[in-house]
């Protein structure tokens, strides 16, 4: 596929906005936004921040050709001296994010933009697009990883994926999340996610027999050498024939791979028989239709399985398939000054909290785990010392002084005036970092069903400011 300029992947109504702007005269006052979601998918206590690579590249790439601006004229619609702002438009926001690979919880700003209105309203739905994906199979990557309790998962949804870009970058996005590897070629060699794979029941089929099959397999690959043995019939014939060809062609990394039927009863067939063959080393993998209940289920049964590879319910996210990030204003600044915004509603949860913000984590002295999140204004000093105090924003009247612990800041400044000071890290360091920061949560926030809230609450000073606005616009 060729690369395609995304400009112009916007809704229509930010380019009417942003014409809106340039107009009025308002187009240069700066705004800040912040991208943010508000509850995590599948009921579960934790999500996995991803993307952010992907953002990078779209503001990087905000340019609008001379095609872009012949469409826009021909709606008939702008007038020319906005196109003309359009024709040499160039980003010039500050942005800040939480780094892929993070847990993260509602209401954290995932990405704060500052800038131009008109630019830091018109890159709202590229930013969604791309956090939003990634971050829910990231999610559900990570589900699914926990599941198998250090057992590899590998990603094998292409043929599923909803696209093409979601095929590639949503392998991206569930190696982020924890998987070793995945199905996806191309993902392997534009990012360097290890590709992996075994054979299809075609290619058993082309030969006279199964046994010829795998001895023509393991002499083409000696190195990695996984049979799939549920062609015709697993325990009768593919277990036996691959026990024949592992003792005769002794490959170097032996496995079988089963896709169908009793998992749980099959491979501990199949491990008993590989084990009496002398064959202890060899790997036993299991695919078919696979999620983390699924996974968590066979392994409770004693299932005898070394990895798994997990497809459409996995690339699609299909237990809960939207993430539902927001990009909302949170401020205008005039003569230095940060005016807050807030938008207000009957349902608490959509009440967005307002002005300029960052992050902390908050850890325990004593054992390094994470036990809350504090947004703060972002003037405001570290949350530290003794009897530091944060309000839970969904009971306004809950409030907990807090000792010894202490703060990191989850945001680091990624665009300063349009510039790049920000270096992304590999993808393999993003899925470390994802792996490291999951073991610093308690187990209880991990939990698939009814997990331990991971409470996320508000500075004294931005409880107040918010609950100010708040009365403000009531009265």
């Amino acid at each position: 596929m060729e690369r395609r300029n995304m400009t112009m992947l916007t809704d229509f109504y930010e380019i009417t906005m942003a014409n809106g702007y340039f107009e009025q005269g308002v187009g240069e006052e700066i705004a800040y936004f912040d991208l943010f979601f508000r509850q995590i998918p599948d009921g579960g206590g934790i999500a996995i921040a991803a993307g952010l690579e992907q953002v990078i590249e779209y503001l990087q790439n905000l340019r609008f050709t001379d095609e872009d601006i012949a469409y826009l004229r021909g709606k008939k619609m702008f007038h020319e001296d906005f196109l003309e702002y359009l024709r040499n438009f160039k980003f010039t926001c500050d942005v800040w994010a939480i780094p892929e690979g993070t847990p993260v919880f509602p209401g954290e700003p995932l990405i704060t933009v500052r800038g131009p209105i008109i630019q830091a309203q018109f890159i709202e739905t590229m930013l969604l697009l791309i956090v939003n994906h990634q971050s829910l199979i990231a999610t559900k990557a990570n589900r699914i990883v926990r599941a198998a309790q250090g057992r590899g998962v590998m990603e094998f949804g292409s043929r599923r994926a909803h696209g093409t870009a979601a095929a590639i970058i949503g392998a991206r996005a569930a190696y982020v999340g924890g998987c070793v590897g995945t199905a996806c070629t191309i993902t392997d060699e534009e990012y360097g996610i290890p590709a992996l794979g075994t054979m299809a029941h075609s290619w058993v089929q082309m030969f006279p027999t199964e046994l010829e099959a795998f001895e023509k397999y393991a002499e083409l690959y000696p190195q990695n050498c996984t049979l799939l043995v549920d062609t015709y019939n697993v325990l009768k014939s593919g277990v036996p024939n691959a026990i024949k060809v592992f003792l005769e062609k002794k490959p170097e990394n032996m496995g079988i791979r089963i896709d169908s039927g009793d998992v749980t009863y099959l491979t501990k067939r199949a491990r008993k028989m590989l084990d009496e063959a002398g064959l202890q080393a060899c790997k036993i993998v299991v695919s078919n239709s696979f999620d983390e209940y699924l996974i968590r289920d066979v392994i409770s049964q004693g299932a005898c399985i070394d990895s798994f590879g997990v497809g459409e319910r996995l690339i699609t996210a299909k237990s809960d398939p939207v993430f539902g990030g927001v990009y909302k204003l949170s401020g205008m600044e005039k003569n230095g000054q940060v005016i807050p915004k807030i938008k207000i509603s009957e349902n608490i949860e959509k009440i967005t909290n307002p002005g300029f913000k960052k992050v902390y984590r908050l850890f325990d002295k004593t054992t390094n785990q994470a036990f809350a999140d504090v947004i703060t204004l972002h003037h405001e000093d570290t949350p530290a010392g003794q009897d530091y105090e944060i309000f839970n924003p969904k009971a306004t009247w809950k409030r907990k002084k807090l000792k010894d612990f202490y703060a990191k800041e989850l945001h680091v400044q990624v665009f300063r005036q349009g510039e790049l000071i920000y270096k992304s890290p590999s993808v393999h360091d993003i899925r470390k970092h994802c792996l490291d920061q999951i073991d610093t949560l308690w187990e209880e926030i991990l939990r698939f069903e009814y997990p331990h809230i991971y409470y996320v609450d508000l500075s004294r000073e931005l409880w107040e400011l918010k609950n100010r606005l708040i009365e403000e616009h009531e009265g």
